[in-house]
């Protein structure tokens, strides 16, 4: 039996989702078929001097030439250093495990922007994924956005938009936006709140701004006519129309952070097992509360 209070959903692709879910448990999960799949363990080895480690990324996605679905999970090494009695921590993300579905398998992967020091700031949970690409925030010598190729299996940065603020000041949200990636800018703190959209084409461009949105924590993704759905300072679901400023309440209260998925039924198999052979319990949030 699997029961976590926390998932972050990666996908769906073909109706596949990824979910990342407690203790480092990593699912492939197709609900149309209710077939489900737990990962197998990674046996790559971590640096023996390592501290600690942890996973501080994790996308996934389908390479369209393989026909294979594969997650990469960008792993960070905390060393321990002594000076003079007192104990210095150096974090460093040194290795990146990507699986199979095909295989079944993990594998290393060796890149040379991941060689020479990337920080992953994997806190969104927007869809990333983007035409074989999956993005994150990151940091090198500067904020940057580190993409890997789901056919090639490699790494390339990309520019942040220049918007106002920066990150002292700002929230920057990569997405999916009619198939290129998108980039939502609001501020960190204080209501109202104001989103830029911009778009990445070849270079960034802001494709517009709403203006002074009360009452609203973050933004969850677009929908049918630009619609946006948002999170609410009271943890509501509400959807926002940018034309008439006008608000729906969709009733929808959460305790923890919301993801919104947009979904489409498949029968795209997973080479897993049953929900009911994996004993697995789906519980609602009104479940958790009640």
């Amino acid at each position: 039996m699997y029961y976590t209070h926390y998932v972050t959903v990666h996908g769906p692709h073909n109706g596949i989702l990824c979910l990342e879910c407690d203790a480092n448990i990593i699912c492939l999960w197709n609900p149309s078929t209710r077939e489900f799949k737990v990962l197998p363990q990674s046996s790559i080895q971590r640096p023996p001097s390592a501290a600690d480690t942890s996973f501080c990324g994790l996308g996934f996605g389908y390479d369209s030439q393989t026909d294979d679905y594969k997650v990469v999970r960008i792993v960070g090494n905390v060393f321990e250093y002594h000076c003079d009695g007192n104990s210095y921590y150096l974090e460093t993300t040194e290795q990146v495990d990507l699986y199979s579905l095909k295989g079944n398998s993990w594998k290393e992967i060796s890149d040379p922007i991941i060689d020479r020091g990337v920080n992953v700031r994997d806190t969104t949970l927007l869809d990333n994924y983007v035409n074989g690409f999956y993005y994150w925030h990151a940091t090198a010598h500067d904020y940057i956005i580190l993409s890997f190729d789901m056919v090639n299996e490699t790494f390339s940065t990309l520019p942040l938009p220049e918007f106002d603020g920066g990150f002292e000041q700002c929230n920057l949200e990569l997405l999916n936006y009619n198939g290129l990636l998108g980039a939502i800018v609001y501020p960190l703190e204080g209501t109202p709140k104001s989103f830029d959209l911009w778009v990445m084409n070849g270079f960034w461009t802001k494709q517009f701004s709403i203006e002074s949105v009360p009452r609203v924590e973050r933004p969850l993704g677009f929908w049918k006519n630009g619609e946006l759905f948002l999170e609410s300072s009271d943890n509501e679901l509400v959807l926002f129309d940018p034309s008439t400023r006008e608000f729906k309440n969709l009733g929808i209260h959460s305790y923890k952070e919301m993801q919104i998925v947009a979904y489409v039924e498949s029968l795209v198999s997973i080479n897993g097992r049953s929900e009911h052979e994996e004993h697995v319990i789906r519980r609602t949030a009104e479940d958790e509360v009640g």
